[in-house]
C-alpha cells in the first residue's frame, strides 16, 4: 500500500511522468486531453448575444494589418469594442497609442504606472506626472497592475513582490481618482495553485508549471487579498477592477464580501472560464447577483473561437465539455445559463459604468 501511494505522489507531482495501460501502451499524463462520452445537446453560440465590451486585452496586434483583423473578429462575433492593456509608460505608450488612435471608436488604450525608479528615495511625484501625460495623451485608465506576490526570480519579468497598499503607490492611486480613471488590478492568483502537490491537488494536471510555494518567499493568497482590501479601504474613491474575478474562483465569497463592502470595486471575468464552469449553479447565482459589478473580458489573445466558447459558457445550458486546449484545464465544463437581464449587464452596460467615468 504504502509503494503505490509513493506511486501516485510522483505521479501527480511530475505531469511528464508515464502512466502504463493494461494494454501495455503508455500516457504521458502531461498529454491527457479528455473527450466527453456524452451524447448530448451542444450549442454552437456564433456572436455574444448582446454587444459586448472585451474588458480585458493586451497589445496583441503590433501592426496596423493585425489591428484590422481583431476588428473583423470582434465584428463577427459581436464584440462592440476592446480595452488593450499596455502597463506601458513613456515612449512606448505613446508609440502603441499611436498605432491605435484612428481606431478609437473599437479600442480603449490604457497605461500603466511608471515603477523605474520605485526603490529609490522619493519617489512618487514624477510618477504622478507620467500618468498625468499618459492621460492627456489619451490613456482611458491604468492596467493590467500586477501584484502576484510571487517572489522575485533571475527569470522574473516584473517585481512581483510589490504590495497594492505600499505607501508609495498611494498618490498614484489617488490622481487616478482625481483623474477619473479605473485601475485593472492584478492581485494572487487562484488559490489551487498555491495547493500541495499531492493526490489530493485538484488542479494537479497543470500544478507542476503553476504552483506556488511561500517557501520561496512568496505571499500567501490569503495575505494578497487582505492587502488589497487594505488598498481599498484607503482609496474610496478610485475605480478598481480587479481581474480575473480576483483571482477567487475556488472562493468567491473573498470578492463577494469585498463587493459589498467597497462600492467603488467591480470585476473582470477574463481567463478564468476554465475556473468558473465546473461550478455552474454556484456560479451563475453569484454573476447574478454582482451583475452590477461583474464585467466580460478574455485575457487570450483575440480570435472568433475564443470569443464563441466564452459565449456558450455564460450563454448556454450545455453540460460536460472541455476545451482543455484554450483553458490548460482538465475539469469538465457547464454553461452557466445567465439570464438576458445579466447578459446585458456584464457585456455592456456595466462596462460602460466603469469606462465613463
Amino acid at each position: 500500500m504504502k509503494s503505490v501511494l509513493s506511486l501516485l505522489i510522483l505521479l501527480f507531482a511530475c505531469p511528464f511522468i508515464m502512466l502504463s495501460g493494461q494494454d501495455g501502451n503508455s500516457i504521458l499524463l502531461k498529454d491527457y486531453n479528455p473527450v466527453s462520452i456524452y451524447k448530448i445537446p451542444v450549442t454552437e453560440v456564433q456572436r455574444a448575444k448582446y454587444k459586448a465590451y472585451d474588458m480585458h486585452t493586451h497589445v496583441y496586434a503590433k501592426d496596423d494589418e493585425t489591428i484590422k483583423k481583431w476588428i473583423k473578429a470582434m465584428d463577427d462575433c459581436g464584440i462592440e469594442k476592446s480595452i488593450v492593456f499596455t502597463g506601458a509608460t513613456g515612449a512606448r505608450f505613446d508609440t502603441i497609442y499611436d498605432l491605435y488612435a484612428k481606431y478609437n471608436d473599437r479600442f480603449e488604450i490604457w497605461c500603466g504606472f511608471d515603477t523605474r525608479d520605485f526603490e529609490h528615495p522619493g519617489y512618487g511625484p514624477d510618477a504622478v506626472k507620467e500618468l498625468e501625460r499618459c492621460v492627456k495623451k489619451g490613456a482611458r485608465g491604468v492596467g493590467e497592475v500586477m501584484f502576484k506576490g510571487k517572489a522575485v526570480t533571475a527569470n522574473s519579468r516584473e517585481r512581483s513582490t510589490r504590495l497594492p497598499d505600499d505607501p508609495r503607490f498611494d498618490a498614484l492611486f489617488r490622481k487616478c481618482a482625481e483623474l477619473k480613471i479605473p485601475v485593472n488590478i492584478h492581485i494572487s492568483e487562484d488559490k489551487w495553485m498555491y495547493e500541495n502537490i499531492d493526490v489530493s491537488n485538484d488542479g494537479l494536471m497543470n500544478a507542476a508549471t503553476w504552483h506556488i510555494s511561500t517557501a520561496d518567499g512568496s505571499r500567501s493568497h490569503e495575505e494578497m487579498l487582505e492587502r488589497f482590501g487594505n488598498t481599498l479601504k484607503k482609496h474610496p474613491q478610485t475605480i478598481f477592477v480587479a481581474a480575473h474575478l480576483l483571482n477567487c474562483c475556488a472562493d468567491l465569497s473573498y470578492l463577494g464580501n469585498y463587493f459589498d463592502k467597497y462600492p467603488n470595486l467591480y470585476a473582470d471575468i477574463s481567463a478564468r472560464f476554465g475556473e468558473i464552469a465546473p461550478i455552474p449553479k454556484f456560479v451563475r447565482e453569484f454573476i447574478e447577483k454582482y451583475a452590477d459589478r461583474i464585467v466580460y473580458g478574455t485575457d487570450m489573445t483575440f480570435n472568433e473561437r475564443i470569443y464563441k466558447v466564452t459565449f456558450r459558457i455564460l450563454e448556454t445550458l450545455d453540460e460536460h465539455f472541455y476545451e482543455t486546449d484554450l483553458f490548460g484545464y482538465h475539469w469538465a465544463l457547464y454553461g452557466l445559463g445567465l439570464s438576458d437581464l445579466t447578459l446585458r449587464k456584464i457585456y455592456s452596460e456595466t462596462p460602460k459604468k466603469i469606462i465613463s467615468h
